[in-house]
């Protein structure tokens, strides 16, 4: 398999959401929902990939698969968790109510019901899809509790000797929820308690709820909160929350935040790291496929972001990149031409206002007190995608950058993560091929 350095990219075909995301045994795992046969959605599998320091990640193939009734037609989203030494994973498990003769991986009419299951594994590295398995939550027959078909995305913790389950839901499509089960040995479950909000949209994916310090995150990814008809309408979002264990009861302190303003991340999952800090990656959505590097890897769709810690100042949530990711961008000696075009390359500059900042063709600006990112350079001619983005007002006349650049995709963190833009490229590589001077300018703008 391959190889990747800081933002892990499909081996080939299509990966979308990170799943399982976990530190265990030495290493960090990551699975994801993988389609192993075309760039892209299809039955869902997850795949593997492993790291020792969030940077270098080797891909290990297939490790969940559809194999029973309940699952046949997909293995969606789910976390792990270690169990008496086990790394248990939990998925949506995913059967289609018809199937389209001429295209079986996907439903006709979005016609499919969701039940949640568990797979147990012994070290981490093997999964026995024919007999390890094992439907936990069967699918909701009674609407007031979850949607038979939209409730998924298992988020499993362990507190005070019990283990709790978070997951997305929706009544009718008109608004989002949270639901919460809880257990006494992580295979037996109880439904506890349940949360609707306004700010989940029409829909809540991939909730995660966490602790920092005295504090509760919830992070998820409504569906439905900007207009349908522009790329994309669901988006990845934050916010403080008030939750009580015994009684699972939740509530938002105020309206959820982008976690990203670029708008292409989505479906962010955390774990704490070897340090007990708590970090995210989450998925890059990219509208085309990329042509096959020439590694054997073929045309490929997807990829995830730079790992981030997660921390809270002031009442706020921001995301710095981890500090392992600092090994990879030492003092350049010798040829700067020669270092740059290697990938990933890193900047860092300060803009002043009426400044901008071009990067290959990528342009940052210091605009009104925010910053404007433009990508209509390095991004195709797609009727309805984004391709301005801005962050909420800034303070002060200017602001700190630090631009993280590879072949498809920037990462813009802005003033020590208070704000993040991230955004899929294209054609950066063929961009990288002149002198320096002409592939990054720090100008006034007029």
């Amino acid at each position: 398999m391959w190889n990747d350095t800081l933002h892990m990219k499909a081996p080939g075909n299509w990966i979308n959401d990170p799943n399982g995301f976990i530190y265990y045994r030495g290493e960090y795992h990551l699975f994801y929902q993988y389609f192993p046969y075309a760039p892209r959605w299809g039955t869902m599998h997850w795949g593997h990939a492993v790291s020792r320091d969030l940077v270098h990640w080797e891909h290990l193939g297939v490790a969940l698969y559809p194999t029973k009734g309940y699952d046949q037609n997909g293995v969606f989203s789910g976390t792990a968790l270690e169990l008496d030494g086990k790394l248990c994973l939990y998925y949506s498990a995913v059967r289609y109510l018809r199937q389209d003769e001429e295209d079986i991986h996907i439903p006709p009419d979005d016609a499919y019901v969701t039940s949640q299951a568990m797979v147990i594994s012994e070290d981490g590295r093997t999964f026995d899809n024919m007999g390890a398995k094992r439907q936990i939550i069967p699918v909701l027959g009674d609407e007031s509790l979850g949607d038979a078909k939209d409730t998924r995305d298992p988020k499993v913790w362990k507190q005070d000797g019990l283990y709790y389950m978070i997951l997305g839901s929706t009544f009718r499509k008109e608004q989002g929820k949270a639901l919460f089960y809880r257990s006494r040995d992580g295979l037996h479950w109880e439904y506890v308690n349940q949360y609707s909000s306004p700010e989940f949209r029409t829909m809540l994916e991939c909730p995660d709820l966490f602790r920092l310090g005295e504090t509760y995150v919830l992070l998820g990814s409504p569906m439905g909160v900007t207009p349908p008809e522009i790329e994309y309408a669901n988006h990845a979002m934050w916010g403080l929350a008030d939750f009580d264990h015994p009684t699972c009861t939740l509530s938002l302190k105020g309206p959820l935040e982008y976690v990203d303003y670029g708008l292409d991340l989505y479906a962010p999952q955390t774990t704490l790291d070897r340090e007990g800090r708590r970090v995210f990656i989450g998925w890059m959505r990219m509208p085309q496929a990329a042509a096959d590097p020439g590694d054997g890897r073929g045309p490929w769709n997807g990829m995830m972001s730079l790992p981030r810690v997660v921390e809270l100042r002031q009442g706020k949530l921001c995301f710095t990149p981890h500090p392992n990711v600092e090994s990879l961008f030492r003092p350049v000696e010798g040829d700067w031409n020669q270092a740059i075009r290697q990938r990933p390359f890193r900047l860092k500059a300060t803009l002043h206002a009426g400044e901008a900042l071009d990067v290959c063709g990528y342009r940052i600006a210091l605009e009104d007190g925010r910053i404007v990112t433009d990508r209509s350079q390095v991004f195709p001619h797609l009727p309805n995608h984004r391709t301005v983005a801005q962050t909420p007002a800034l303070d002060g006349e200017s602001c700190r950058l630090d631009v993280f650049v590879d072949d498809h995709l920037i990462e813009v963190f802005v003033d020590d993560g208070r704000y993040v833009v991230s955004h899929v490229v294209y054609g950066l590589k063929d961009r990288l091929e002149g002198p320096v001077e002409e592939l990054f300018t720090l100008r006034e703008d007029r």
